[in-house]
C-alpha cells in the first residue's frame, strides 16, 4: 500500500520532466526515427524497383508514394483543430507537434520520389512547389519558437509592451518641458520627434529594424556638443527617448519575426490543399 503514492510521485516526477522537454525531442525523439525509416524505406524501394523508365507519378510505386503523401498533407494540416483540445498522452499537443515537423521534414523526400524528378509547368510541380515552400516556412516557424521567445523575453526586461509606451511617454513630457527654452529650429526638431508616431514604418520598418526618417534621431544629431544646461538636458532626455524607442522597435521587430512565417505559411497550407485536389481529379479523370 505504501508503494502506490511514491510511484504516483514518480508518475508526476516524470511528466513533469517530459513538459521540459522539447517537442523536437519528445519521446527520446521518437517522431525523427519514424520519419528517417519511412525517407529510408522509399527511398530503398525506389531505388530497388528494377523499371525503366524510373518510377514516377503514373506508376503503381507513385501512385502509392502519392497517397502517403496525401495522406500526410491532410492529416498534419489539422494541428491548428488539434490546438484546440487540450489534451495528454501519447496524442497530447506536443506529441501531435513533434509528429508535425518530423513528418513534415519526411515530405520532401516522399514528394520528390513521387515526381521521379520530372517537372513541368503543371498542377502536379504546382503542388509540389508549394508544399515545398509550405516545409521552408514550417522550419523557419520551428527556428523562430526556438530562438526568439527568449531573445523577446530579454529585450523586454521585465516590462509589459504597455508599460515600455507608458515610459516612453513619461520621457516624452519631461522633453516637451525641457525643449522650452531652446531656440526655434531646436524647438521644432524635438517637437516633430514628440508628433512622430511611435509604431511608424509599417511592416518592413518592424521586419527589419530600419527606421531612416527617425524624428528622434535626426533631433538629437542637430543638438550641439557641449551646450548650455538647457541643451544639454534635452540631449539626455532624446537619447533616452532614442534608448527606449530601440527597445519598443526590437520588441516589435522579434513580434514581426515570430509572426510573419505564419502570413505565408497558413495561406501556402490552403493552396497546397487546393492544388492537391486539383492534381488528384487530373490524374483519375486522364487514367
Amino acid at each position: 500500500m505504501a508503494s502506490k503514492p511514491q510511484n504516483k510521485f514518480q508518475q508526476d516526477e516524470k511528466r513533469r520532466d517530459a513538459d521540459h522537454v522539447s517537442f523536437l525531442k519528445h519521446k527520446n525523439w521518437r517522431w525523427l526515427k519514424i520519419a528517417l525509416v519511412l525517407c529510408i524505406v522509399t527511398g530503398v524501394g525506389y531505388a530497388l524497383i528494377d523499371q525503366e523508365p524510373r518510377p514516377n507519378g503514373g506508376s503503381w510505386y507513385g501512385y502509392t508514394l502519392g497517397t502517403i503523401g496525401v495522406v500526410l498533407i491532410i492529416w498534419l494540416s489539422l494541428l491548428g483543430v488539434r490546438k484546440r483540445n487540450i489534451s495528454t498522452g501519447h496524442w497530447s499537443l506536443k506529441a501531435w507537434t513533434s509528429a508535425h515537423v518530423w513528418l513534415g521534414l519526411s515530405l520532401i523526400v516522399i514528394g520528390t520520389l513521387h515526381t521521379g524528378f520530372q517537372i513541368g509547368w503543371n498542377v502536379h510541380t504546382l503542388a509540389y512547389v508549394l508544399m515545398l515552400l509550405v516545409i521552408i516556412t514550417g522550419i523557419y516557424g520551428v527556428w523562430a519558437y526556438a530562438t526568439l521567445p527568449a531573445e523577446l523575453s530579454s529585450n523586454r526586461k521585465e516590462l509589459t509592451r504597455g508599460e515600455m509606451i507608458d515610459a516612453l511617454t513619461a520621457i516624452d513630457r519631461q522633453l516637451d518641458s525641457a525643449a522650452q527654452p531652446l531656440d526655434r529650429a531646436q524647438s521644432d526638431l524635438v517637437i516633430a520627434a514628440l508628433d512622430q508616431d511611435v509604431f511608424y514604418g509599417g511592416a518592413f520598418g518592424r521586419l527589419t529594424g530600419s527606421y531612416p526618417g527617425c524624428a528622434t534621431a535626426k533631433a538629437l544629431k542637430s543638438m550641439p556638443a557641449g551646450g548650455d544646461e538647457a541643451e544639454e538636458r534635452v540631449v539626455t532626455l532624446l537619447t533616452r527617448r532614442s534608448e527606449q524607442l530601440a527597445q519598443i522597435r526590437r520588441h516589435l521587430r522579434i513580434r514581426a519575426l515570430l509572426e510573419v512565417w505564419l502570413f505565408i505559411h497558413i495561406p501556402a497550407t490552403i493552396a497546397l490543399i487546393a492544388a492537391l485536389l486539383a492534381h488528384v481529379v487530373s490524374v483519375f479523370y486522364y487514367w
